[in-house]
């Protein structure tokens, strides 16, 4: 009998979901986008039940696309953005607040204050991430400070904490799970990834009761069922869950130490398989984080990550008007040959590695009385793929490892016009993975390992999802150093005044 997957890809733009066979062949795919909520400058949140009312709208549609019934399927995974925090009522299923973004500011001032305390060493030394507002321990000791309602079911003992994919069990299931795995808790600012357990020193530190927060498991462990008398109409395991940057990096079967990926979606993840023991990253800018926990052990990677990459296309879309898809996109920037000196430097909500500045706030330099829609846009699109060298150059300078190669996915990866100048900058080759959703792919992957899809994960070499196309360097070195050189002093000119 044929197996299919149900996958829940949900993202910081929308949610997808996506029945896959066995091949890895996606067979039916529906798609939401939910509102971004800009509350004041530098904040950012989302409705929990609103991206839940997607879910269950892209689920049942992409089951009717793919004319199947719910009791045909294998499994249903989830993978998700990473550090956006949610707290609950554990008996009403009701939000006590919006979801806080992991783009969101607001604990910017509070994470500077321990850092002037010098608390940063400490938590890096337990969590393996630099204190900023990125990671979502900071988010919920906000909601439990200024909450009124988050306070007062703590109190009654009612309260839950988790990220995106906790919210999701616990909805899905029916309130019967609260669950993570060890991927998205190692983004929380609160999860050992020494000893694999919460944290008590780091729980104390930003004033969230270990209480609150998940059981933490494997990435292909069950997590739970759907409800047979919920809306799926069938009782379906819950598994495959893991964040949606290391489901990329499984996606890209990057199951080799030095193995690294980028994942190019709001912002960038560049994201490099160290193994089973944790590699040093030394302060430099870079975290550690588990890769994915499979077969009861954990692999670890290093990540650089980086705030605003296709964000960037969207803010000159939909705040400035510049174009009105991405088709049109494209022409304008085959008008425009190069920049003519053109950067943006999106630190829209700061900026990530290697700079880690999130006071820091976006800045177009080099404009002349000539420069058009199209310089503007390449200059953005440009700005992914410094951002990215940036990231691989940290990583190759910590980790000692030479990349050979780049795997690349999500939504700007399709660009082939970004894929050939990240390969010029990087000066090696990049190889788009065929298909686009690889987050979802890796989710479907461990969750087929999890149930018997798969009994190994070499098997996944020869499924549909695993073709790729590669791009060579090939512009002139002396061009190249030009760019690079303009790129820099755009970050440094950026940096020395300030917030720009």
């Amino acid at each position: 009998m044929e197996n299919y997957i149900l996958a829940i890809d949900q993202s910081t733009s929308g949610t997808k979901a996506l029945v896959v066979n066995r091949s890895g062949e996606v067979l039916a795919r529906s798609s939401l986008e939910h509102k971004q909520h800009y509350v004041k400058a530098g904040w950012v949140e989302h409705d929990p039940l609103e991206i839940y009312r997607n879910v269950e709208a892209c689920a049942i549609a992409a089951l009717e696309k793919a004319g199947l019934r719910a009791e045909q399927v294998s499994a249903l995974t989830i993978t998700n953005q990473r550090e956006t925090a949610v707290m609950w009522d554990r008996l009403t299923g009701q939000p006590v607040y919006n979801a806080i973004v992991w783009q969101c500011q607001r604990t910017a001032d509070r994470c500077a204050q321990y850092k002037a305390e010098g608390r940063e060493p400490a938590v890096t030394a337990a969590t393996g991430l630099m204190l900023d507002p990125y990671f979502s321990a900071s988010k919920w000791g906000w909601m439990l400070e200024h909450v009124p309602e988050a306070r007062e079911k703590q109190e009654q003992g009612r309260l839950l904490a988790g990220t995106i994919d906790s919210w999701l069990i616990w909805k899905l299931t029916d309130g019967e799970v609260h669950a993570t795995d060890y991927t998205n808790a190692s983004r929380t600012s609160l999860f050992n990834i020494h000893t694999l357990a919460w944290d008590e020193e780091m729980c104390s530190l930003f004033g969230v009761p270990s209480s609150l927060l998940p059981v933490v498991k494997y990435s292909d462990d069950r997590f739970g069922y759907t409800k047979e008398s919920g809306w799926l109409g069938a009782s379906v395991p819950v598994t495959g869950v893991i964040g949606d940057s290391q489901g990329a990096l499984f996606g890209n079967l990057c199951f080799q130490e030095g193995m690294a990926k980028a994942t190019y979606g709001t912002g960038t993840s560049v994201l490099m398989n160290v193994g089973g023991k944790l590699a040093e990253a030394g302060g430099s800018g870079l975290v550690q984080t588990i890769a994915w926990g499979l077969n009861g052990s954990v692999t670890y990677a290093l990540e650089a990550i980086i705030r605003s990459s296709g964000d960037s296309l969207k803010w000159l879309r939909d705040n400035l008007g510049l174009f009105g898809s991405f088709e049109e996109m494209d022409r304008l920037l085959e008008d425009v040959p190069d920049n003519e000196g053109v950067y943006l430097v999106p630190a829209f909500v700061g900026l990530g590695a290697p700079y880690w500045q999130p006071a820091a706030r976006a800045a177009i330099t080099g404009m002349n009385r000539g420069t058009g829609k199209g310089h503007l846009i390449r200059a953005a699109l440009e700005s992914i793929a410094y951002q990215v060298y940036d990231a691989v150059e940290l990583l190759q300078s910590v980790s000692g490892i030479k990349l050979e190669e780049l795997r690349a996915d999500g939504g700007a990866a399709e660009n082939a016009m970004l894929m050939q100048f990240q390969s010029d900058l990087l000066r090696t080759s990049v190889v788009r993975a065929g298909a686009p959703e690889l987050s979802a792919l890796g989710s479907v992957f461990l969750g087929g390992l999890g149930v018997g899809m798969w009994s190994s994960p070499e098997e996944l070499e020869s499924c549909t999802g695993s073709s790729r196309t590669a791009y060579a360097p090939l512009m002139p070195l002396a061009a190249r150093a030009t760019m690079l050189a303009g790129w820099k002093r755009a970050v440094a000119r950026l940096l020395d005044g300030g917030e720009g």
